[in-house]
């Protein structure tokens, strides 16, 4: 990135409302939050997303969802469980295609227990095993992406290495999956785990980095704080992602949506967004 970025944010359908002049005045990043709930994906979704269909209206943005997440594996070893997990992620890209979004984030399958055994293993690479599971989990839903112009970014959850999802995401040889990074999990990560700091995971990430939620932590817990309430070192993150060429969406991630106009003007305060 070459100019103060441009921030964005992730909200349900029913914030749209408070915040829509910061959404369509200038056409900021959106991720709609709702299709992740499964009994939102087994009912009438289609009524939520005509809501923020009609909300939007005028918005020319980039748009995208957050996928199905609760009780799924990208990595799924059994295959009956598996089918169910492929099902819910195709079940949110019906939901890209119906709003016209363009991506959608799903979950890393890697954990802290992977990071100290997957080299505990004879024989076959333990690291393969994971691959090929995500393969047969995924393939169908990457395949069904490509069709419909979405793109699949790989959030790191409790990823210690950040190389993990880079090299996942380049085994699918696809424009349509690429790497997100939450700066809250992995400042958790850093705080609790011993991984590396917030900086790291963009600068391995490099220009695979299409996505990015911005949330603020204490590297303890998932705290999703409002910007500049936590221990990460924004400079840094922001010194790191000046260097990338991808223009990744950079999306305000906050548990209290009331948090999102301050932490804006936080990083605008300090000269790193806008």
């Amino acid at each position: 990135m070459t100019e103060l970025p441009l921030l964005g944010m992730a909200i349900p359908t029913a914030a749209i409302e408070d915040l829509r002049d910061l959404i369509v005045d200038q056409n900021r990043d959106l991720e709609i939050q709702d299709f992740f709930e499964v009994a939102l994906l087994e009912g009438d979704w289609r009524a939520r997303a005509d809501e923020a269909r009609r909300q939007l209206d005028g918005y020319s943005g980039r748009l995208g969802i957050h996928g199905p997440f609760w009780g799924l594996s990208i990595a799924n070893p059994d295959p009956a469980i598996r089918a169910v997990c492929t099902r819910r992620y195709l079940q949110g890209l019906e939901v890209c295609e119906y709003l016209g979004a363009t991506q959608m984030v799903v979950h890393s399958p890697y954990t802290t227990w992977d990071y100290n055994n997957l080299d505990n293993f004879a024989g076959r690479s333990a690291y393969d095993r994971v691959v090929d599971n995500c393969h047969a989990t995924m393939d169908p839903v990457v395949a069904r992406a490509r069709d419909i112009g979405v793109t699949l970014v790989i959030e790191n959850i409790e990823d210690k290495d950040p190389d993990i999802r880079r090299i996942l995401a380049d085994d699918f040889n696809s424009p349509h999956v690429a790497v997100s990074i939450d700066t809250g999990h992995a400042h958790y990560a850093h705080g609790s785990t011993g991984a590396p700091p917030v900086d790291y995971y963009i600068r391995r990430a490099g220009s695979r980095l299409e996505h990015i939620h911005l949330q603020d932590a204490c590297g303890h817990a998932d705290r999703h704080w409002s910007i500049g309430e936590g221990t990460i070192r924004w400079h840094a993150v922001f010194r790191a992602l000046a260097e990338l060429t991808s223009n990744p969406r950079l999306i305000l991630e906050l548990r209290d949506k009331a948090d999102i106009r301050p932490s804006i003007e936080w990083l605008a305060e300090a000269g790193l967004a806008r």
